[in-house]
């Protein structure tokens, strides 16, 4: 059975752009395109694009004035059908760059049949990134009836999402243990996808997933279109690439293939010793939450989290906490009641670092200091997604500056100097002046 994916009819603003303003363009958007030629040019009004009235009103009342970068170059290459590797950090707007094109390729589609699995499938590393991803497309789906969406995942009962898988489901967003588990149980097939998407490709193969990624994708038609999301380009990433998508698919890299810093954020430093630390973080917190502020905290243990979530509590501040103990309900009320407001300070461990897009957080705490560089980037771009700004809080030990601290330090002062912001002298004075 043949498919359409080709969908994209250039604006004609967009064709009559020359080489030149497309070439300055790229640099403003801070975009690099390679792979095979012709390479599309990037769209920078919600109006370049054919999306349904209800689409762009959904868009701008999420908070998009214009597309974001990711979107400015990937809509057009994933709408015209082509493989494509997308290069980005965390709250770009990646989830939209690869959801609305999918949405358009499922209209396009035959209905699905009795017995049939899904149109288009998004593999997820975590619970927390896959129900993510399910609550943007359910956003975005608006009062459509012929898109069906179904999130599969561990930690919870199989049989609620069984019934809507075997009931039939054109968009399905899933972690890969829980999917491999009803595709050899015969819950689901692959055969009807044609639209495939790998997010946070990278934490998937950190996570030990590759075995069963590869086990997914050979279940899949060769000639389905194929979009891969890592937010770094290393070796294994590449071998992915190579073995998932077809010819030489489009690489569009937004910033460095390099983790690094959101510009956005303004980091501050703490530098206090253990004994004083709780009461300058509870000092520090009364003057930034609020009724309309959230922030999220960071610490190093389970223990710690639930001791300082009651500390808060006792307070009188809205609080919960979020760790790998916690069972998976109590997790999903905590970030729902912190999306909503009715909590405005979630306490986690890095349980939560990933997965967890809340465009509103105001401010992000390391109660803790993280353990890497890695951490440390993941942990404060919970907050300036999506083009707003943010705030950083990191609390650094005073009572010994041991060798793990001063990397730290020193890691994040370089970091920092990368995308051009001056380290605060209290971070320099951890490193030993470097």
């Amino acid at each position: 059975m043949t498919f359409q994916k080709d969908f994209y009819a250039e604006h004609p603003e967009v064709s009559a752009m020359t080489e030149a303003q497309v070439a300055a363009a790229m640099k403003e958007l801070n975009a690099n395109i390679e792979g095979k030629q012709p390479h599309p040019k990037p769209v920078r009004s919600f109006d370049h694009i054919e999306l349904a009235p209800e689409v762009k009103t959904a868009l701008t009342g999420a908070g998009f004035a214009a597309p974001s970068p990711i979107q400015s170059v990937g809509w057009p290459t994933a709408l015209s059908g082509r493989d494509m590797v997308g290069i980005a950090q965390t709250g770009s707007g990646k989830t939209l760059a690869y959801l609305l094109p999918g949405l358009v390729h499922i209209a396009a589609q035959p209905p699905l049949r009795p017995g049939d699995g899904s149109l288009a499938l998004v593999i997820a590393p975590t619970r927390e990134l896959a129900l993510q991803i399910h609550g943007e497309a359910v956003k975005f789906l608006g009062n459509s009836t012929h898109v069906r969406t179904t999130a599969v995942f561990g930690g919870v009962s199989r049989y609620g999402q069984a019934a809507d898988l075997r009931r039939g489901s054109e968009l399905v967003i899933a972690t890969p243990g829980r999917l491999l588990d009803f595709l050899e149980s015969g819950v689901t097939n692959l055969k009807r996808v044609t639209y495939l998407c790998l997010d946070e490709a990278d934490r998937m193969l950190d996570m030990g997933f590759e075995p069963q990624i590869r086990k997914v994708v050979s279940q899949i038609r060769p000639d389905r279109q194929t979009l891969m999301w890592s937010a770094t380009w290393p070796k294994e990433i590449q071998r992915l690439a190579r073995d998932f998508c077809r010819e030489d698919p489009v690489k569009l890299t937004i910033g460095t293939e390099e983790l690094s810093l959101n510009k956005n954020i303004t980091q501050q430093i703490e530098v206090v010793g253990e004994f004083d630390k709780r009461g300058r973080f509870m000092d520090w917190i009364r003057g930034v939450a609020g009724v309309e502020t959230k922030v999220l905290v960071f610490t190093e243990t389970k223990r710690g989290a639930d001791s300082l979530c009651r500390e808060l509590q006792y307070q009188s501040l809205s609080a919960e906490a979020i760790h790998g103990d916690k069972d998976q309900r109590q997790r999903d009320r905590a970030i729902s009641d912190f999306k909503s407001g009715k909590v405005t300070v979630l306490v986690a461990t890095d349980v939560a670092q990933r997965g967890l897009d809340i465009k509103d957080v105001m401010y992000v705490c390391n109660y803790d200091l993280p353990k890497t560089l890695e951490d440390y980037i993941h942990r404060i771009g919970r907050t300036g997604r999506a083009g707003r700004t943010g705030t950083a809080v990191t609390f650094f030990p005073a009572d010994a500056y041991t060798p793990d601290v001063i990397r730290m330090a020193r890691q994040i002062a370089k970091a920092m100097r990368d995308i051009g912001q001056a380290p605060p002298q209290a971070l320099l004075e951890v490193a030993g002046g470097r």
